[in-house]
Formats: C-alpha cells, sequence, structure tokens
C-alpha cells in the first residue's frame, strides 16, 4: 500500500536542448528566479525536476491540486513564468512523436 495522497498525479515531458543554446540553459536553471518557484508551488506542482540526458530534457512533477488544466491556465499566464519561458523556450526543441506542450 502507498503512502501517497490519492489526488497525486505524476507527469513527465521530454524535449530536446539546443546545442548551441546549452550554456545558457544551464546557466538560467544554475538560479531558477524565485517568483517562478513561487508559481509553480501555488499550481500545485511539487517534486519538480529536469534531469539532462546528452541533448534530452527529461522533465518530472507531481501535481496534488484538483484541476491540472486550471492550474496550467494559471501558471501560463504568470508573468514571471511568461518572461522565465521567453528566456527558456528558444533553448528546447520538441522531440519529434512527442505531444506539444
Amino acid at each position: 500500500m502507498s503512502n501517497q495522497p490519492s489526488s497525486l498525479e505524476r507527469f513527465a515531458s521530454v524535449v530536446r536542448l539546443r546545442a548551441e543554446h546549452r550554456e545558457e540553459y544551464l546557466k538560467l536553471h544554475a538560479e531558477v528566479w524565485p517568483e517562478v518557484c513561487t508559481a509553480i508551488t501555488v499550481a500545485n506542482i511539487s517534486n519538480y525536476s529536469i534531469f539532462l540526458h546528452e541533448d534530452l530534457l527529461i522533465g518530472y512533477y507531481e501535481y496534488l491540486g484538483d484541476d491540472h488544466a486550471a492550474d496550467m491556465a494559471t501558471l501560463a499566464a504568470d508573468p514571471a513564468t511568461r518572461r522565465w519561458w521567453a528566456l527558456t523556450d528558444p533553448c528546447q526543441q520538441r522531440v519529434v512523436g512527442t505531444p506539444d506542450g
């Protein structure tokens, strides 16, 4: 029997790190902005981690809320998160065969 809350959902994603942006991406993630961390917490996300394997970024988080879509919309509307994504999104490339998002 698991000790995990019954409402816990786990999410993972895989994206490719663009070689020409590797240093920039790693530098940004060495000091994630506190307001971005707060927005993630407010969105009911915990244990958010990104692992780097060769050129693949493997993201993982646990969601403890009641409405994942609404919480993700709130996170996406957060001004600090939008500024953060404006810097990090160009560093990433979708892996063919994976869903958008």
